[in-house]
């Protein structure tokens, strides 16, 4: 997703509590990165922020660590997660279980390792990149799925929504090829009954345009 230049994102990030400035420094010890030590999760593509600060705001009891690679999208992010905790009646300073980070998802691996035992994985309205020279970009191409199975814990799920109906199709082939097993799936999540789910900034403007929703969750086969 294209965003325009912000200013103020950089310098609104740089004193941010919940933004980490050097997430190599974290690698393989997230888990002390927390105020409080709970099962870390992680979403690639945070864009706005509208999920990670859903997610912090309904599950105190698990970490999130939120990694887009635009620092204009994180500083967008960081507005609209510290408004949600606002409308909640709470404070900045509440904002204890999330972190944002500035980061290229294709060296993924250089942050995060297998000794975080990441328990969910959730790729949300991922850039489709719908020709052929540039799918291998895609967050749930085959290469980047072998990534993501060397920091998943054992049980672990990977949980993906898109509105691309040719994305969806071809990830649901990357994921058998990578050897995941594909729990559920629904081309139709809010028609579905699926419990639990937490909408998204695109999730509504492709919904409300009469796209379906189409979402996965896989787990690696052990």
């Amino acid at each position: 997703m294209r965003i325009r230049k912000k200013k103020w994102a950089a310098p609104e990030l740089s004193v941010c509590d919940f933004f980490v400035k050097n997430p190599e420094e974290h690698r393989g010890d997230w888990k002390h990165a927390f105020k409080k030590e709970q099962p870390l999760y992680l979403e690639i593509g945070c864009g706005k922020g509208g999920f990670a600060g859903q997610f912090a705001l309904k599950n105190p009891d698990k970490n999130l660590i939120a990694v887009d690679i635009k620092i204009d999208m994180l500083g967008v992010g960081r507005r609209t997660i510290v408004k949600l905790y606002e409308e909640s009646g709470k404070t900045q300073d509440d904002i204890d279980n999330l972190l944002l980070v500035n980061y290229n998802v294709e060296q993924l691996d250089r942050i995060i390792s297998p000794e975080d035992r990441i328990e969910t994985l959730f790729i949300n309205f991922c850039n489709p990149w719908p020709r052929e020279r540039h799918k291998k970009r895609r967050l749930t191409y085959p290469r980047k799925l072998e990534m993501y199975k060397s920091f998943l814990a054992p049980e672990a799920e990977i949980r993906f929504k898109t509105d691309d109906d040719g994305l969806f199709d071809e990830s649901v082939e990357y994921f058998k090829e990578s050897g995941y097993e594909i729990t559920y799936l629904t081309r139709d999540l809010h028609n579905s009954g699926f419990e639990g789910n937490l909408m998204t900034e695109h999730e509504k403007m492709f919904s409300d345009e009469g796209i379906n929703i189409k979402f996965l969750i896989a787990k690696v086969k052990r």
